[in-house]
């Protein structure tokens, strides 16, 4: 094992700053039941307007978030159309099935997205059945597909053919697609009627996200968030650091994109067409196809480089704050020096 680590297995591997620190220990805190804690009101209303909605609820984790979203957002035995390797189908312990009671309707999403046309065929399917659309789910950026970035156009297709079906957008990274589209997050959340995003992951924060939606979404919410356990104390000491997060993290996630195109050259090199259409991420995740994941990433741990699969075939780096311009350098070498492998 090499002493040089570096750590690509998530974004969510990063730690606090300084800055955030220093909020948190000074943090005005109040029980958060009885609506009592300033910090976190805070930072709900300032994630609320930057993503255009009426209100916000602070939350454990993203996918809480989402959980309790789909619990808001829909009825037990209904329907919820998603992409196949969405996050809330594939990596969230088949807790939409326990927690709210519902059926998913997959779609292709390998390009990142999905499209109208999608979206209509699910419905007309549905007709037939006594069981209705509730809900429409779309994850941006996409996180298996490589952290590829949503269009305006092809999320507000989505909302012209959900025909009135309410849409939820995984927005755990969806300050990455604002630096990386140089569109305000409320912009593209503005088709969504409910929105959530991590403030840890490159953001930061040790823990949390928020949601957002109307008012009376966000009541609502706030009762499925306790139903789960969620419901959380003097949580502004945790609030904080989402504050800083927000206010002065985002725009350095630019530096996590350039880095993880540094990687992606390497990748394309050592085993070119891997990325299929992909070749330079959007954002700050670089995924690619490979027929041993398990042996590549054992390999690329005894070069002191940790990267996690994704699927049995399908390998993620992910760079983020922690990482510097020289350790993404050496880890580029490893990958273009792989032997075998």
């Amino acid at each position: 094992m090499s002493e040089f680590q570096v750590d690509l297995r998530s974004d969510t591997v990063t730690r606090p700053t300084v800055q955030m620190r220093r909020a948190m220990a000074e943090a005005e805190v109040g029980d958060d039941l009885y609506g009592e804690d300033p910090t976190v009101a805070r930072l709900e209303a300032l994630y609320a307007e930057m993503v255009g909605k009426e209100a916000g609820l602070f939350l454990p984790s993203g996918v809480m978030a989402n959980q309790v979203a789909i619990r808001t957002h829909t009825r037990p035995g209904s329907f919820v159309v998603a992409g196949r390797t969405q996050h809330v189908v594939v990596f969230e312990y088949g807790g939409s099935a326990r927690n709210a009671g519902v059926q998913f309707m997959t779609v292709d999403d390998s390009s990142g997205t999905f499209g109208a046309a999608d979206v209509e065929e699910a419905r007309s399917a549905l007709g037939y059945y006594e069981a209705p659309l509730a809900l429409i789910c779309v994850e941006d950026t996409h996180m298996p597909s490589g952290g590829r970035v949503w269009s305006l156009e092809a999320l507000a297709e989505i909302r012209r053919a959900a025909g009135g079906v309410p849409v939820h957008m995984d927005g755990a990274r969806l300050f990455n697609a604002q630096v990386a589209t140089g569109t305000p997050a409320a912009r593209i959340a503005a088709g969504a009627d409910s929105v959530m995003s991590c403030v840890s992951k490159g953001l930061c924060a040790p823990v949390g996200s928020v949601l957002a939606g109307s008012r009376e979404f966000i009541e609502r919410a706030r009762y499925e968030r306790g139903v789960l356990g969620g419901q959380m104390r003097q949580v502004g000491v945790l609030a904080a650091a989402g504050i800083v997060a927000l206010e002065s993290m985002v725009e350095r996630l630019a530096e996590d994109h350039e880095r993880a195109r540094v990687l992606a050259r390497a990748v394309n090199e050592r085993f070119p067409g891997s990325m299929g259409e992909a070749q330079v991420p959007e954002t700050n995740i670089v995924a690619f196809d490979h027929p041993d994941v398990d042996g590549l990433s054992k390999a690329l741990a005894q070069a002191g480089v940790l990267a996690n699969p994704i699927g049995n075939r399908r390998m993620r780096l992910v760079t983020h704050h922690d990482l510097t311009d020289e350790q993404v350098a050496y880890a580029a070498e490893v990958i273009r020096g792989l032997e075998g492998a």
